[in-house]
Protein backbone atom coordinates (compact mmCIF):
# COMPACT_ATOMS: atom_id res chain seq x y z
CA UNK A 1 0.00 0.00 0.00
CA UNK A 2 1.22 3.56 -1.18
CA UNK A 3 1.87 5.67 1.58
CA UNK A 4 0.31 9.26 2.45
CA UNK A 5 1.22 11.96 4.17
CA UNK A 6 -1.40 13.69 6.92
CA UNK A 7 -1.18 17.18 8.23
CA UNK A 8 -3.71 19.45 9.65
CA UNK A 9 -4.35 23.07 9.89
CA UNK A 10 -6.32 25.36 12.36
CA UNK A 11 -9.49 27.45 11.35
CA UNK A 12 -10.35 30.12 14.07
CA UNK A 13 -13.34 32.08 14.77
CA UNK A 14 -13.16 35.70 15.50
CA UNK A 15 -12.09 35.41 19.31
CA UNK A 16 -8.98 33.21 17.85
CA UNK A 17 -10.31 29.99 19.32
CA UNK A 18 -10.03 26.79 17.54
CA UNK A 19 -13.74 26.04 15.13
CA UNK A 20 -11.58 23.25 13.25
CA UNK A 21 -8.75 22.01 11.61
CA UNK A 22 -8.36 21.03 7.34
CA UNK A 23 -7.29 17.93 7.15
CA UNK A 24 -4.73 17.76 4.33
CA UNK A 25 -3.85 14.59 2.58
CA UNK A 26 -1.35 13.57 -0.17
CA UNK A 27 -1.73 10.47 -1.98
CA UNK A 28 1.19 9.89 -4.65
CA UNK A 29 3.05 12.65 -6.33
CA UNK A 30 -0.17 14.66 -7.64
CA UNK A 31 -1.20 15.55 -3.95
CA UNK A 32 -4.68 14.29 -4.47
CA UNK A 33 -7.65 12.58 -3.01
CA UNK A 34 -7.37 8.67 -4.48
CA UNK A 35 -10.05 8.07 -6.85
CA UNK A 36 -10.34 4.66 -5.66
CA UNK A 37 -13.18 2.22 -4.24
CA UNK A 38 -15.01 2.99 -1.54
CA UNK A 39 -13.77 0.00 0.39
CA UNK A 40 -10.07 0.84 -0.20
CA UNK A 41 -10.90 4.65 0.59
CA UNK A 42 -13.00 3.74 3.46
CA UNK A 43 -9.59 1.49 4.58
CA UNK A 44 -6.95 3.87 3.67
CA UNK A 45 -8.72 7.60 4.82
CA UNK A 46 -10.41 6.49 7.43
CA UNK A 47 -9.33 3.55 9.04
CA UNK A 48 -6.01 4.34 8.50
CA UNK A 49 -5.87 8.32 9.35
CA UNK A 50 -8.81 9.85 9.93
CA UNK A 51 -10.90 7.65 12.62
CA UNK A 52 -7.53 6.19 14.14
CA UNK A 53 -5.72 9.55 14.50
CA UNK A 54 -7.43 12.85 13.46
CA UNK A 55 -11.13 12.50 14.46
CA UNK A 56 -10.11 10.86 17.81
CA UNK A 57 -7.58 14.48 18.65
CA UNK A 58 -10.53 17.11 16.93
CA UNK A 59 -12.72 16.51 20.00
CA UNK A 60 -15.55 18.77 19.28
CA UNK A 61 -13.92 20.76 16.55
CA UNK A 62 -15.04 20.06 13.04
CA UNK A 63 -12.74 18.25 10.50
CA UNK A 64 -12.53 20.20 6.90
CA UNK A 65 -11.50 17.51 4.27
CA UNK A 66 -10.75 18.40 0.12
CA UNK A 67 -12.65 16.42 -1.87
CA UNK A 68 -12.13 16.23 -5.91
CA UNK A 69 -14.92 15.86 -8.63
CA UNK A 70 -14.96 12.08 -8.99
CA UNK A 71 -14.69 11.18 -4.82
CA UNK A 72 -17.94 13.54 -4.39
CA UNK A 73 -19.95 12.49 -7.39
CA UNK A 74 -19.69 9.10 -6.10
CA UNK A 75 -20.65 10.37 -2.49
CA UNK A 76 -17.33 9.31 -1.00
CA UNK A 77 -17.73 11.60 1.64
CA UNK A 78 -20.41 9.89 3.46
CA UNK A 79 -17.96 7.43 4.69
CA UNK A 80 -16.98 10.03 7.21
CA UNK A 81 -19.46 11.20 10.21
CA UNK A 82 -21.58 13.99 9.17
CA UNK A 83 -21.44 15.07 12.57
CA UNK A 84 -17.56 16.27 12.85
CA UNK A 85 -16.91 16.92 9.02
CA UNK A 86 -16.69 19.65 6.29
CA UNK A 87 -16.76 18.46 2.87
CA UNK A 88 -14.52 20.82 0.84
CA UNK A 89 -15.26 21.40 -2.74
CA UNK A 90 -12.14 21.80 -5.04
CA UNK A 91 -11.88 24.79 -6.56
CA UNK A 92 -11.20 22.95 -10.04
CA UNK A 93 -14.34 21.34 -9.52
CA UNK A 94 -16.84 21.83 -12.26
CA UNK A 95 -20.25 23.18 -11.37
CA UNK A 96 -22.29 20.49 -13.29
CA UNK A 97 -26.27 18.84 -12.93
CA UNK A 98 -24.28 15.78 -11.77
CA UNK A 99 -22.18 17.25 -8.92
CA UNK A 100 -25.41 19.73 -8.13
CA UNK A 101 -27.38 15.90 -7.53
CA UNK A 102 -24.68 14.71 -5.17
CA UNK A 103 -23.93 17.82 -3.08
CA UNK A 104 -28.21 18.06 -2.58
CA UNK A 105 -28.18 14.15 -1.53
CA UNK A 106 -25.17 15.05 1.25
CA UNK A 107 -27.06 18.53 1.96
CA UNK A 108 -29.94 16.30 3.20
CA UNK A 109 -27.77 13.89 4.59
CA UNK A 110 -26.94 16.05 7.50
CA UNK A 111 -23.50 16.53 5.91
CA UNK A 112 -22.00 20.68 5.59
CA UNK A 113 -20.22 21.45 2.73
CA UNK A 114 -17.94 24.32 1.84
CA UNK A 115 -16.77 25.61 -1.64
CA UNK A 116 -13.07 25.82 -1.43
CA UNK A 117 -11.07 28.84 -2.67
CA UNK A 118 -14.20 30.40 -3.93
CA UNK A 119 -14.19 32.67 -7.04
CA UNK A 120 -17.58 34.19 -7.41
CA UNK A 121 -19.71 33.47 -10.72
CA UNK A 122 -23.18 32.51 -11.52
CA UNK A 123 -22.69 28.96 -12.47
CA UNK A 124 -22.31 28.46 -8.91
CA UNK A 125 -25.68 29.94 -7.85
CA UNK A 126 -27.67 27.00 -7.31
CA UNK A 127 -25.14 25.42 -5.32
CA UNK A 128 -25.39 28.63 -2.59
CA UNK A 129 -28.73 27.12 -0.76
CA UNK A 130 -26.55 23.93 0.01
CA UNK A 131 -23.62 25.14 1.05
CA UNK A 132 -22.63 25.89 4.82
CA UNK A 133 -19.02 27.46 4.17
CA UNK A 134 -17.64 29.79 1.19
CA UNK A 135 -13.75 29.65 1.61
CA UNK A 136 -12.23 32.63 0.34
CA UNK A 137 -8.14 33.07 -0.51
CA UNK A 138 -7.46 36.37 0.07
CA UNK A 139 -4.49 35.99 -1.84
CA UNK A 140 -6.82 35.37 -4.92
CA UNK A 141 -9.63 37.12 -3.92
CA UNK A 142 -8.91 40.02 -2.22
CA UNK A 143 -10.53 41.24 0.87
CA UNK A 144 -12.43 44.56 -1.11
CA UNK A 145 -13.78 41.95 -3.70
CA UNK A 146 -14.73 39.76 -1.16
CA UNK A 147 -16.52 41.91 1.01
CA UNK A 148 -19.27 42.72 -1.48
CA UNK A 149 -20.04 39.29 -2.18
CA UNK A 150 -20.68 38.75 1.50
CA UNK A 151 -22.44 41.62 1.75
CA UNK A 152 -24.50 40.50 -0.76
CA UNK A 153 -25.18 37.20 0.05
CA UNK A 154 -24.98 38.27 4.29
CA UNK A 155 -28.47 36.98 4.82
CA UNK A 156 -28.22 33.42 3.33
CA UNK A 157 -26.98 31.79 6.66
CA UNK A 158 -23.68 31.35 4.74
CA UNK A 159 -20.56 31.44 6.90
CA UNK A 160 -17.10 33.05 5.42
CA UNK A 161 -13.64 32.18 6.10
CA UNK A 162 -10.54 33.58 5.00
CA UNK A 163 -7.69 31.78 3.68
CA UNK A 164 -4.39 32.82 4.01
CA UNK A 165 -4.62 35.16 6.41
CA UNK A 166 -0.50 36.01 7.23
CA UNK A 167 -1.09 39.19 9.44
CA UNK A 168 -2.66 40.68 12.32
CA UNK A 169 -3.72 43.41 10.14
CA UNK A 170 -5.58 41.26 7.69
CA UNK A 171 -7.14 39.51 10.01
CA UNK A 172 -8.72 42.72 11.77
CA UNK A 173 -9.46 43.52 8.32
CA UNK A 174 -11.56 40.13 7.23
CA UNK A 175 -13.00 40.52 10.56
CA UNK A 176 -14.57 43.62 10.03
CA UNK A 177 -15.94 43.00 6.63
CA UNK A 178 -17.84 40.02 7.95
CA UNK A 179 -15.66 36.99 7.34
CA UNK A 180 -16.38 34.32 10.00
CA UNK A 181 -13.38 31.96 10.22
CA UNK A 182 -9.81 32.50 9.55
CA UNK A 183 -7.26 30.41 8.34
CA UNK A 184 -3.48 31.24 7.92
CA UNK A 185 -0.57 32.15 9.51
CA UNK A 186 -1.11 35.50 11.30
CA UNK A 187 -1.56 33.70 14.40
CA UNK A 188 1.93 32.69 14.63
CA UNK A 189 3.06 35.93 14.26
CA UNK A 190 3.61 38.80 17.19
CA UNK A 191 0.60 40.81 17.11
CA UNK A 192 2.39 43.87 18.33
CA UNK A 193 6.30 44.14 19.18
CA UNK A 194 7.07 45.53 22.34
CA UNK A 195 10.66 45.98 23.53
CA UNK A 196 10.49 45.17 27.44
CA UNK A 197 12.45 43.21 29.55
CA UNK A 198 11.13 39.92 30.04
CA UNK A 199 9.46 39.19 33.83
CA UNK A 200 10.90 37.38 36.45
CA UNK A 201 7.93 35.00 36.43
CA UNK A 202 8.77 34.40 32.53
CA UNK A 203 12.66 33.18 33.56
CA UNK A 204 11.02 31.16 36.02
CA UNK A 205 9.54 29.12 33.40
CA UNK A 206 12.65 28.89 30.95
CA UNK A 207 14.47 27.77 33.84
CA UNK A 208 12.26 25.02 34.78
CA UNK A 209 11.68 23.66 31.06
CA UNK A 210 15.14 24.13 30.53
CA UNK A 211 15.85 21.87 34.28
CA UNK A 212 13.43 19.44 32.47
CA UNK A 213 15.02 19.09 29.04
CA UNK A 214 17.94 17.50 30.65
CA UNK A 215 18.61 13.97 30.41
CA UNK A 216 17.91 13.27 34.22
CA UNK A 217 15.97 15.34 35.79
CA UNK A 218 16.98 17.23 39.56
CA UNK A 219 13.59 16.75 41.27
CA UNK A 220 14.90 19.41 44.17
CA UNK A 221 15.89 22.00 41.26
CA UNK A 222 12.16 21.52 39.53
CA UNK A 223 10.70 21.37 43.00
CA UNK A 224 12.03 24.93 43.87
CA UNK A 225 11.32 26.34 40.52
CA UNK A 226 7.75 25.08 40.78
CA UNK A 227 6.52 26.11 44.33
CA UNK A 228 7.13 30.16 43.12
CA UNK A 229 4.33 29.45 40.55
CA UNK A 230 0.74 29.02 42.28
CA UNK A 231 -1.37 27.86 39.53
CA UNK A 232 1.90 25.43 38.57
CA UNK A 233 1.61 23.94 41.88
CA UNK A 234 -2.21 23.63 41.93
CA UNK A 235 -2.67 22.30 38.13
CA UNK A 236 0.54 19.58 39.03
CA UNK A 237 -1.00 18.16 42.42
CA UNK A 238 -4.71 18.31 40.86
CA UNK A 239 -3.36 16.09 37.98
CA UNK A 240 -1.77 13.80 40.05
CA UNK A 241 -4.58 13.23 42.93
CA UNK A 242 -7.32 13.30 39.69
CA UNK A 243 -5.19 9.59 38.79
CA UNK A 244 -7.51 6.66 40.07
CA UNK A 245 -4.39 4.65 40.54
CA UNK A 246 -3.73 7.43 43.88
CA UNK A 247 -5.14 5.69 46.76
CA UNK A 248 -3.52 8.23 49.18
CA UNK A 249 -3.71 12.32 48.65
CA UNK A 250 -0.55 13.28 47.14
CA UNK A 251 0.19 16.29 48.82
CA UNK A 252 3.60 17.50 48.41
CA UNK A 253 5.74 18.91 44.96
CA UNK A 254 7.73 15.73 45.73
CA UNK A 255 5.74 12.98 45.88
CA UNK A 256 3.75 13.92 43.09
CA UNK A 257 7.13 14.62 41.22
CA UNK A 258 8.47 10.82 42.17
CA UNK A 259 5.18 9.37 41.48
CA UNK A 260 4.74 10.84 37.94
CA UNK A 261 7.99 10.12 36.93
CA UNK A 262 10.13 12.05 34.65
CA UNK A 263 9.01 11.04 31.39
CA UNK A 264 4.97 11.88 32.97
CA UNK A 265 6.41 14.98 34.85
CA UNK A 266 8.59 16.75 31.88
CA UNK A 267 5.70 16.68 29.52
CA UNK A 268 2.98 17.64 32.00
CA UNK A 269 5.14 20.65 33.04
CA UNK A 270 6.02 22.00 29.59
CA UNK A 271 2.76 22.33 28.74
CA UNK A 272 1.19 24.02 32.20
CA UNK A 273 4.14 26.31 31.94
CA UNK A 274 3.73 27.59 28.61
CA UNK A 275 0.14 28.10 29.58
CA UNK A 276 0.57 30.17 32.04
CA UNK A 277 2.42 32.44 30.61
CA UNK A 278 -0.55 34.30 29.12
CA UNK A 279 -4.09 33.37 29.31
CA UNK A 280 -5.24 35.30 26.40
CA UNK A 281 -3.19 33.36 24.18
CA UNK A 282 -5.05 31.22 21.38
CA UNK A 283 -5.17 27.65 22.77
CA UNK A 284 -3.81 26.85 19.59
CA UNK A 285 -0.61 27.66 20.38
CA UNK A 286 -0.19 25.86 23.13
CA UNK A 287 -1.29 22.60 21.39
CA UNK A 288 0.72 23.36 18.68
CA UNK A 289 4.16 24.20 20.97
CA UNK A 290 3.70 20.58 22.51
CA UNK A 291 3.00 18.88 19.96
CA UNK A 292 6.01 20.21 18.40
CA UNK A 293 8.16 19.00 20.77
CA UNK A 294 6.70 15.78 20.87
CA UNK A 295 7.10 15.63 17.32
CA UNK A 296 10.37 16.25 17.42
CA UNK A 297 11.47 13.92 20.54
CA UNK A 298 9.73 11.01 18.65
CA UNK A 299 11.57 11.31 15.15
CA UNK A 300 14.95 11.59 16.97
CA UNK A 301 14.35 8.60 18.83
CA UNK A 302 13.20 6.79 15.84
CA UNK A 303 15.90 8.14 13.03
CA UNK A 304 17.85 10.94 14.28
CA UNK A 305 20.28 9.33 17.06
CA UNK A 306 22.95 12.02 16.10
CA UNK A 307 20.83 14.53 17.73
CA UNK A 308 19.87 14.71 21.78
CA UNK A 309 16.25 14.37 22.32
CA UNK A 310 16.26 16.22 25.26
CA UNK A 311 17.60 19.53 22.58
CA UNK A 312 14.86 18.53 20.33
CA UNK A 313 12.01 18.45 22.68
CA UNK A 314 13.08 22.07 24.03
CA UNK A 315 13.31 23.32 20.32
CA UNK A 316 10.19 22.46 19.61
CA UNK A 317 8.53 23.78 22.79
CA UNK A 318 10.08 27.17 22.18
CA UNK A 319 9.53 27.26 18.52
CA UNK A 320 6.43 29.55 19.29
CA UNK A 321 7.68 31.53 22.18
CA UNK A 322 7.67 34.80 19.88
CA UNK A 323 3.66 34.46 19.05
CA UNK A 324 3.07 33.86 22.57
CA UNK A 325 5.17 36.66 24.36
CA UNK A 326 4.63 38.99 21.45
CA UNK A 327 8.34 39.94 20.89
CA UNK A 328 11.18 38.93 18.52
CA UNK A 329 12.54 35.08 18.73
CA UNK A 330 15.64 36.73 18.60
CA UNK A 331 15.64 39.22 21.57
CA UNK A 332 14.07 36.43 23.78
CA UNK A 333 16.38 33.77 23.12
CA UNK A 334 19.37 36.04 24.13
CA UNK A 335 17.66 36.34 27.03
CA UNK A 336 17.57 32.60 27.89
CA UNK A 337 20.27 30.84 28.90
CA UNK A 338 19.80 27.73 26.55
CA UNK A 339 21.88 25.33 24.52
CA UNK A 340 23.56 27.29 21.65
CA UNK A 341 21.93 24.21 18.95
CA UNK A 342 18.74 25.67 19.80
CA UNK A 343 19.52 29.04 19.63
CA UNK A 344 20.54 28.87 16.21
CA UNK A 345 18.04 26.86 15.26
CA UNK A 346 15.16 29.06 16.42
CA UNK A 347 16.76 32.11 15.35
CA UNK A 348 18.30 30.89 11.85
CA UNK A 349 17.20 27.38 11.38
CA UNK A 350 20.29 25.99 10.65
CA UNK A 351 22.26 22.38 11.79
CA UNK A 352 20.41 19.57 12.28
CA UNK A 353 18.15 20.58 14.62
CA UNK A 354 17.21 23.66 12.40
CA UNK A 355 16.84 20.95 9.57
CA UNK A 356 14.27 19.75 11.75
CA UNK A 357 12.18 22.51 12.33
CA UNK A 358 12.34 23.57 8.91
CA UNK A 359 10.49 19.75 8.66
CA UNK A 360 8.03 20.40 10.99
CA UNK A 361 6.87 23.86 9.50
CA UNK A 362 6.83 22.22 6.02
CA UNK A 363 4.79 19.40 7.08
CA UNK A 364 2.08 21.44 9.61
CA UNK A 365 1.93 23.97 6.29
CA UNK A 366 1.49 20.51 4.22
CA UNK A 367 4.22 21.71 1.61
CA UNK A 368 4.78 18.48 0.50
CA UNK A 369 8.22 18.83 -2.27
CA UNK A 370 9.79 20.59 0.67
CA UNK A 371 9.06 17.71 3.13
CA UNK A 372 10.46 15.08 0.70
CA UNK A 373 13.49 17.35 0.82
CA UNK A 374 14.19 17.31 4.05
CA UNK A 375 13.04 14.01 4.77
CA UNK A 376 15.89 12.68 2.02
CA UNK A 377 18.43 15.16 3.75
CA UNK A 378 17.80 14.20 7.42
CA UNK A 379 17.44 10.85 6.35
CA UNK A 380 14.02 9.88 7.49
CA UNK A 381 11.28 7.85 6.22
CA UNK A 382 7.72 8.60 4.97
CA UNK A 383 6.13 5.97 7.04
CA UNK A 384 8.17 7.37 10.04
CA UNK A 385 7.04 10.99 9.35
CA UNK A 386 3.54 10.11 9.24
CA UNK A 387 3.29 7.75 12.16
CA UNK A 388 5.49 10.20 14.64
CA UNK A 389 3.38 12.78 13.64
CA UNK A 390 -0.07 10.93 14.43
CA UNK A 391 1.40 10.13 17.69
CA UNK A 392 2.62 13.38 18.37
CA UNK A 393 -1.30 14.96 17.53
CA UNK A 394 -3.19 12.35 20.03
CA UNK A 395 -0.36 12.64 22.21
CA UNK A 396 -0.77 16.69 22.73
CA UNK A 397 -4.55 16.37 21.97
CA UNK A 398 -5.19 13.86 25.49
CA UNK A 399 -2.63 15.83 27.60
CA UNK A 400 -4.59 19.79 26.45
CA UNK A 401 -7.24 17.66 27.94
CA UNK A 402 -6.12 17.32 31.50
CA UNK A 403 -5.61 21.04 31.17
CA UNK A 404 -9.32 21.60 30.74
Amino acid sequence: MKYSYVARQPILDKDKKTFGYELLFRDGPKNTFPVIDAEEATSRLLSDHVLSTQYATLGDKLGFVNFPYKSLINRVPTLFPADSLVIEILEDCEPTDELLEAVKEMSQLGYKIALDDFVPSKAWREFLPYIYIIKFDIRIVPLPKAQLFIDRFAKTGIKFLAEKVETYEEFEHAKQIGFDYFQGYFFSKPEMIQRKALKPSFMSIIQLLTEISHERIDYEKVEALISKDVTLSYKLLTYVNSSSLVKKKIQSFKQALVYLGEDKIRKFISLVALASTDSQKPDYLYGLSIQRARFCELLVHKQLSNIDPSKAFLMGMFSLLDSLLDLPIEQIIAEVPIDKAIKLALTEESGALGQLLSLIKAYERAEWDDVSQLCQALHLSQDTLSECYDNAVAWAAELLSVQR
